[in-house]
Formats: C-alpha cells, structure tokens, sequence
C-alpha cells in the first residue's frame, strides 16, 4: 500500500493506492500525521479504509495530478555505500587513473558512513516537475536512491523514490567543494509515492531502474537493487540521528548504484525517469535556473 497526494481542483489531497491501483482518499495530506494514527490505533492500511468505509475513486492514477508525496523540512544523503559509487568517485578523483587508493575507499570500509545535508524544503521538488542543472558544471548526472522517510526516534516510516542530481566535475575537482556539487535550486526530487512499512516484506529486495531520454529517445538505462548496498539502512540512520535534530518527516537517500558513462552529461530537456516496481516512477525534465546569479 502507498500514500500519495494529489491536487484535486484547488485542494491538496491524500489518497492510498492499494496493490490493483485502486484509489483511496483519505482525510490526511501529511504522511507523518497519518502513519502515527495508524500506529497509535494499532490498525493497518487495510484496517483503517476499513473502519472508516472507504471506496475507491473513480480515477486512474494516470489521470490525476500527483504531487510530491511529503515535503521534507531536510533531506539528508548517504554517500559511497555501494561499490559502484566508491568506482565512480575514484574515476573522479583521479582523473580517470585509478592508480591510486583515495578518501572514497576508505568511506567505503570505515565504521562511520559519509552522511551530508543534501536539501531544504524548498530546493525539493516531486514528479513530473523540472530539476535543474548547474551552469557552472559539465558533467552532471542523476543519481537514482531509495529514500527513507524518518519519524520519530529511530523509526524508518516510509519508503520513496529520490533523485540526488549531481555534479561529477565539482566534487571529483575537490572534496571540500561537496555542498557545490550537491546543492543548488531544483537539484533533488522525491515520489510519487511513500511506500507504506506494512507492506514492505524485505527493503533489501527493492528494485530500482533508471532511464534517461533525450529528444524521444533512450539515450542511459541502468538498473540495481538495494541488496547491493554495502551497509545497513538502520545503520544509516543510527549515525544520522546521532546528537542530531531532526524533525519528522524528513528524508534519507540511502545511495546509488546506478551511474551513467563516464562520457554522460546531462543535458537540457532530457527526461529522466527512476522506477521501482514498488513504488511507482518518479519522471523529471531536465531545465536550468532562469535566475542564475554568478559571481
């Protein structure tokens, strides 16, 4: 079962898609608020549409105007926990050598995983809309993750789709210039869906596809899945949360394992898509800041 939110005329609502597609609205548009009634009234998904004589709407999900699912006061991300990353950022720091051992491998092995602030709220944006490139950077990528909604404590509330867009040259030019590589307007989206706990038999057995279209055609298409990474999702979150604050509802990427060629850069108007099986397909257009600002 999955929560989305959808514009519905002028109003914002929240609706659950159960396994044949089926729509449910209900009368919460904040997941966090809904997950903690469910949790606190000891009910599942099925429980609650029960109790409260829920029927499906007459829409398709193709039909409706999906918005991003929750906006997260922060979205946090986890850096070289698959070996395909720990490769694709010594390709960067090397310039391609690969002659010699660097920081990416020993993130790799160590105790304590790379975390950074990737987003705020507003930088965030959901399905269907523009991520944006920077214009100081040739060499940019999507990178597909699956995301974890955080609520209180320790408790992994949710899982989505997230798009940590980034800039290959920036970071692998140096380590320290990270924050440019990673953060910028429109540089990370999330959605369509929060796929609900209940409903999560094994989070190591999520699928993840990404597909990139320039001018109509598949120009990239890699696939994974999350048994690949290298730690633990509680693990993850142990490190996070650690003499941190954090509100609930916020957002964890877990990483990628899905990285184009090493002669790839996006471009405008390409149309990227990331899809799981589970959680639905998260599409964004490819555009630039119309308000760039130098130096």
């Amino acid at each position: 079962m999955k929560f989305i939110r959808y514009r519905d005329q002028e109003q914002i609502q929240g609706a659950l898609i159960d396994q044949h597609n089926l729509i449910y609205n209900i009368p919460f548009n904040n997941y966090v608020e809904f997950y903690y009634t469910l949790k606190k009234g000891s009910l599942t998904v099925e429980e609650f549409i029960k109790n409260n004589g829920l029927e499906p709407i007459e829409k398709q999900i193709d039909e409706i105007e999906l918005l991003i699912p929750i906006v997260p006061d922060e979205v946090w991300a986890s850096g070289v926990t698959y070996l395909k990353s720990k490769e694709a950022r010594n390709y960067e720091a090397t310039n391609g050598e690969l002659d010699r051992e660097t920081f990416y491998d020993k993130v790799y092995d160590a105790p304590r995983p790379e975390l950074f602030l990737k987003s705020t709220g507003r930088r965030v944006v959901g399905p269907n809309s523009e991520v944006f490139i920077r214009s100081d950077s040739n060499w940019q990528i999507p990178e597909p993750e699956l995301t974890l909604i955080l609520g209180e404590g320790r408790d992994i509330i949710g899982y989505t789709l997230g798009n940590d867009m980034s800039c290959r040259d920036i970071e692998g030019e140096n380590p320290l210039y990270l924050p440019q590589a990673k953060v910028w307007k429109n540089s990370c989206s999330i959605g369509p869906a929060i796929l609900i706990p209940e409903s999560v038999e094994d989070p190591y057995s999520i699928d993840l596809t990404c597909r990139i279209y320039r001018n109509g055609e598949l120009v990239f298409e890699g696939n994974a899945v999350t048994s690949q990474l290298k730690r633990k999702l509680e693990e993850l979150v142990d490190y996070l949360v650690f003499d941190n604050d954090l509100l609930p509802g916020t957002a964890l990427m877990t990483g990628t394992c899905i990285v184009p060629p090493n002669d790839f850069t996006l471009q405008l108007h390409d149309h990227i898509e990331i899809i799981s099986t589970q959680i639905g397909s998260l599409k964004n257009e490819v555009n630039i800041n119309d308000l760039v600002v130098k130096g």
